[in-house]
């Protein structure tokens, strides 16, 4: 028996990989986002609805958890005087603050973890940018003041001081759309690639499995008795980032944000101790439970160190430990939230979710189609089992649309 088998630490992504011509590509949204198309995989049987179906298709033994992650303006052009242009896509602040709400409400300046396009050509000390905001021309700095590997540290400063950080990037910035869309944001992004329900701002890329609900869709399930809560993770650039390395143990995993306050974790205790059928939308939604589950697991494997802050390490799962109930590891999170004084649990998790993974707290998942070799497919594989290939392949030759934009699925844990 290869003990390697089951380990994800030696899978290679070349393994994970399926043909998509970019006629498949959704470059633009539907008008209506509860017409998108939606396949149910369950019971091994493939089925096509429409995601407005939805509500008739799940029932009140269904627990649904949304991410409210908003996406941000979190591009700046800077043009310098020789024409050409630099792009700071803006990920997160380098100060370490509790929400990301704290790092928007700066005033002055601010220090944040940037990507650069275009970074050789950049040989001033400052860049500037001319913006205007409550009809008053206004003024952005932005100063290069470190760099690790692809990351750049940059310092912005603006002029107005009565102007937070966020609303300087309300402004001045662009909504980042994914890459492999080849187009610029156009006004209507700035709604259809924003979910309904995003309210906390943080995102560089949208929880795209919650772009095809609307409020009437959303009002009907509540009408219907089938209950949810929300979470926060913000998605960033990391998502879209290529996995080069043969196997994943070479591969470095982004960490995200994520905040999620008491009321929801008590929530999800009381679906999981119910016995509803725990279903994210989207991979983040998913990321996050399943990252409560492995932090409370680790408190409760380590009752004497102090834990000061909510963290999970890439391969924090597949480490030889005890692993707990989950009802206990949730109560657990909720026990250190009581010792700290604190009603928001906030951190970052980097956990790595591929074939080898035992989920322990989603049972269903809705999605969307995602990039050939990329960690998404990864935790699509390890939720449906060599089932990912069948649905894809379907997917493809029924006409769904992919990525971003594309159409969506609910599918069901392959182990439960």
């Amino acid at each position: 028996m290869n003990p390697q088998k089951n380990d994800p630490r030696f899978l290679r992504i070349s393994d994970f990989s399926y043909n998509l011509p970019e006629s498949k590509i959704a470059i633009f949204p539907l008008e209506k986002r509860g017409n998108s198309k939606l396949l149910v995989f369950k019971n091994s049987e493939i089925s096509n609805h429409i995601f407005h179906e939805l509500p008739s298709l799940i029932s009140e033994n269904h627990f649904l958890v949304f991410n409210t992650t908003r996406v941000v303006h979190a591009r700046l052009l800077f043009e310098r005087g020789s024409g050409s242009c630099i792009e700071i896509l803006c990920l997160e602040p380098v100060k370490p603050f509790n929400t990301f709400e704290q790092a928007f409400s700066v005033k002055n300046s601010c220090t944040w973890k940037c990507m650069v396009g275009n970074a050789k050509r950049w040989k001033e000390e400052w860049l500037t940018m001319q913006f205007t905001l409550n009809e008053q021309p206004q003024l952005l700095r932005a100063k290069l003041a470190n760099r690790t590997n692809d990351v750049f540290e940059i310092n912005f400063e603006w002029g107005a001081n009565d102007l937070t950080f966020g609303e300087v990037l309300a402004a001045a910035g662009n909504l980042p759309l994914p890459p492999y869309l080849n187009r610029a944001a156009n006004v209507n992004d700035h709604t259809s690639y924003q979910t309904v329900f995003a309210s906390e701002q943080g995102s560089v890329a949208a929880p795209t499995a919650g772009l095809h609900f609307t409020d009437e869709l959303l009002g009907e399930l509540t009408s219907r008795g089938i209950p949810s809560c929300k979470v926060t993770l913000h998605v960033g650039a990391g998502t879209f980032k290529p996995v080069k390395s043969p196997t994943m143990l070479e591969h470095d995993m982004h960490a995200e944000s994520i905040c999620v306050n008491r009321k929801s974790i008590a929530a999800l205790k009381e679906a999981v101790e119910a016995g509803k059928i725990i279903t994210p939308v989207g991979t983040t939604s998913t990321r996050t439970i399943e990252s409560l589950y492995w932090f409370g697991n680790n408190l409760l494997n380590n009752p004497d160190p102090i834990i000061e802050r909510f963290a999970v390490s890439q391969w924090q799962p597949y480490e030889n430990s005890i692993q707990h109930p989950v009802k206990d590891a949730l109560q657990e999170v909720l026990n250190w939230m009581d010792k700290n004084e604190t009603d928001i649990l906030s951190g970052y998790t980097q956990i790595l979710i591929a074939p080898g993974y035992s989920f322990k707290v989603a049972s269903a998942l809705i999605t969307n189609f995602h990039q050939p070799q990329s960690t998404l497919l990864l935790l699509i594989a390890a939720f449906t089992g060599e089932n990912w290939k069948k649905i894809y392949e379907y997917a493809l030759l029924n006409d769904y649309r992919f990525l971003s934009y594309g159409d969506s699925s609910l599918l069901y844990n392959h182990t439960k």
